[in-house]
């Protein structure tokens, strides 16, 4: 079974970058699709973003097109979710996850490995 680790979370003022990292051990992500999702206070988790470990197609959900890059790297072990322009309702932590079958996907129940989180917190 595949582990995650999730890092790059922090503090940062709107408008600002930020570079989140979702390395794996214990399986390369060469099968598997990978997803970051996010949660905010008092809300429920939703999915921003996901990408095939095959051929690196991607989704994201609207709120977060044009802003956000999903990608992984040439070894299949690391994924990265580049995030531009941060507004303060990008505030949540955020999960990266591991999906079976390299198929991008949005949906939790889809994901069977997860990280712990890493918090991004944006002020105005």
């Amino acid at each position: 079974e595949v582990q995650l680790v999730e890092s790059g979370g922090g503090l940062v003022q709107a408008g600002a970058s930020l570079r989140l990292s979702c390395a794996a051990s214990g399986a390369t992500l060469e099968g598997a699709a990978i997803g970051w999702f996010r949660q905010a206070p008092g809300k429920e988790r939703e999915g921003v973003s996901s990408i095939s470990g095959i051929d690196g197609s991607a989704i994201y959900v609207d709120s977060v097109k044009g802003r956000f890059t999903i990608s992984i790297d040439n070894a299949k072990t690391t994924v990265y979710l580049q995030m531009n322009s941060l507004k303060p309702e990008d505030t949540a932590v955020y999960y990266c996850a591991a999906e079976p079958v390299a198929v991008p996907s949005l949906f939790e129940a889809d994901f069977d490995s997860w990280g712990q989180g890493t918090q991004v917190t944006v002020s105005s």
